[in-house]
């Protein structure tokens, strides 16, 4: 059994969306960050950076945190959705990559100063969305010639697709990137992703 420790958030879902994608069972622990349960000494010991999700799996005795390592960590524990070929592998690993270090930092921050920020600061607005639509610039170009980000579908999908599903909070549009809400569409209608964004249920 898997205990996995989560709120609603793009980060969160990625986590749920992988568990129920490979159908591997699972508890479901609610951290709720508004409340600075992600602080406590029970959470903490498991994750020491306080930040969701982080799986505890039981039957191998491994504790798992940061999300890209969580999917990488439940691809090889089920040999599902990674590659073990070499250059199909590595494809997928570096879009995970880029979803960690542009998609995630980039949509996160303009989500702050959009839409929680006490102030509103117009050079941060639009410094990160103009970032943001960089980026889907890239996914969009990405997608011209594939069904999803590296050809078949993977964990560079799960992990992306939380963070561009919430366009319409940013008050933004994929109307100019059509092969971005192509794909957006067509990772929404999986019936395990419906089912892990919906994990945790307040």
């Amino acid at each position: 059994m898997i205990d996995l420790y989560t709120f609603t958030t793009p980060n969160g879902r990625k986590a749920s969306v992988m568990l129920e994608e490979v159908g591997l069972p699972y508890q479901t622990h609610v951290i709720d960050i508004r409340k600075n349960d992600q602080f406590t000494p029970e959470f903490v010991a498991i994750n020491p950076n306080s930040k969701i999700p982080a799986i505890v799996d039981h039957d191998a005795d491994i504790t798992v945190f940061e999300s890209g390592a969580i999917l990488i960590y439940l691809a090889e524990k089920t040999g599902q959705l990674l590659p073990t070929e070499a250059k199909a592998r590595f494809n997928v690993l570096q879009w995970l990559m880029f979803q960690m270090g542009g998609v995630g930092p980039m949509f996160g921050q303009l989500n702050h100063f959009k839409k929680f920020a006490p102030e509103q600061i117009p050079y941060a607005i639009n410094r990160y969305e103009k970032e943001t639509l960089r980026l889907y610039g890239v996914l969009d170009k990405q997608l011209q010639d594939h069904e999803y980000i590296c050809g078949d579908y993977s964990i560079a999908d799960i992990a992306t697709y939380p963070w561009v599903a919430i366009y319409n909070f940013q008050g933004l549009t994929l109307d100019e990137h059509p092969n971005l809400k192509r794909w957006v569409e067509t990772v929404a209608a999986r019936p395990a992703v419906q089912r892990g964004m919906n994990v945790p249920q307040l």
